[in-house]
């Protein structure tokens, strides 16, 4: 790597072309307004740039799910759920933190997947980040 390359480089941690399918969920004022499909387009262990057909602000709170290629015991297909917080956006690709994440199995068929819920944990991962952002600023 070169070093007008390393000197524009805004990434702390090396990500990873890796393309899967993603589901997203948008918070606002502690409640799902949104959700939606995508893309990824690279994953790291401090941020996921992925594409939508919506555009993203920065500091918005989402919750993705990803494909994950690997199956869990050769048979049950995984899911990589990401809680975040959207970095920066162009048009409609978006770059979000990795706050937190998890691995969870995943419906085998389309017809199997559960309706969007308001989901508590992410609720809650928004809720104590907001207060700590408050916090930090002195209010």
């Amino acid at each position: 790597m070169t070093t007008d390359k390393l000197e524009s480089e805004r990434r702390g941690k090396s990500r990873f072309k890796i393309r899967r399918e993603l589901r997203y969920k948008l918070l606002q004022e502690g409640r799902v307004v949104e959700a939606g499909a995508g893309v990824t387009v690279d994953i790291g262990s401090g941020g996921v740039a992925f594409r939508s057909n919506r555009a993203f602000s920065a500091g918005e709170y989402v919750e993705l799910s990803i494909s994950w290629p690997v199956l869990l015991e050769k048979v049950c297909p995984m899911q990589l759920s990401v809680l975040g917080k959207v970095l920066r956006s162009e048009g409609q690709r978006a770059v979000c933190s990795v706050d937190r994440y998890e691995f969870r199995t995943q419906a085998r068929h389309a017809g199997n997947v559960q309706p969007i819920r308001n989901t508590t944990v992410l609720q809650r991962w928004a809720d104590s980040s907001r207060r700590e952002t408050m916090k930090a600023a002195g209010f």
